[in-house]
């Protein structure tokens, strides 16, 4: 290979070899037993939890549909579904008749959402257990229930064109049912409390892909190989 530029070449061998270094260190459990991008992972997991925390909010709005009445007919993608979903629908304060794996609710909508909140508050502490012991089922298993439920409740709604009622049930499902479940095990974590964490971490990314770009570019730089403008060609 002809090294062209030995000094270029050089100084792009060394942040190879040194950003390989650094990868290789990023990839050992030096950070209590976890490897730097599991410790990462973990943070941007906890601060994403800290900042998705609506059921304050979504709890006072559903305050207005306290004795608001409704009826949907929906489907379960599964029979095995059937049971377990009029056992925590009946807990949570509905009326229902299935048959097959179609199942009718009925009953005080929030009423019904307000226990669906809370089991979501509940899963958002972790404190699935408290969920399990209220219906009988497993908290695992109750929360995939909610969100299907609601699904396809909401989607009866939306044809019926009881906008309201469909605008409070998706809230529901975005801000309380979905966050709690897809969290759950994860310690919140606020963003001001590791704000220095953060923007270190955010620049060190940026920086370590900066450090392999130039390195590249030295590299190919020291060999003679560049980026050049093409020579725009006269015609005769």
């Amino acid at each position: 290979m002809l090294i062209r530029h030995a000094k270029i070449f050089n100084m792009g061998l060394l942040l190879s070899v040194s950003f390989l270094v650094v990868l290789f260190l990023i990839f050992q459990p030096l950070f209590n037993g976890r490897t730097g991008l599991e410790f990462s992972d973990d943070l941007f997991n906890k601060l994403s939890k800290g900042s998705s925390y609506f059921i304050p909010q979504v709890t006072k709005d559903n305050e207005k549909f306290t004795g608001a009445n409704f009826s949907v007919t929906i489907k379960l993608d599964k029979p095995e579904q059937v049971e377990k979903a009029v056992k925590i629908l009946l807990v949570a304060g509905a009326q229902v008749a299935a048959q097959d794996t179609s199942v009718t609710i009925s009953g005080d909508l929030g009423k019904l959402l307000g226990n669906i909140i809370k089991d979501s508050e509940e899963m958002y502490k972790n404190e699935g257990d408290k969920v399990s012991s209220r219906y009988g089922v497993k908290y695992i298993d109750v929360m995939p229930l909610w969100w299907s439920i609601l699904s396809k409740a909401n989607k009866e709604l939306q044809k019926e064109k009881k906008i309201n009622e469909s605008g409070m049930v998706t809230a529901v499902l975005q801000k309380a049912v979905e966050p709690a479940y897809n969290y759950y095990g994860i310690e919140a974590e606020s963003v001001m409390g590791k704000l220095f964490t953060m923007i270190g971490l955010l620049v060190f990314y940026v920086l370590y892909t900066m450090w392999w770009g130039y390195a590249i570019y030295y590299l190919f730089d020291g060999i003679g190989l560049s980026m050049k403008k093409a020579k725009v060609k006269k015609e005769v």
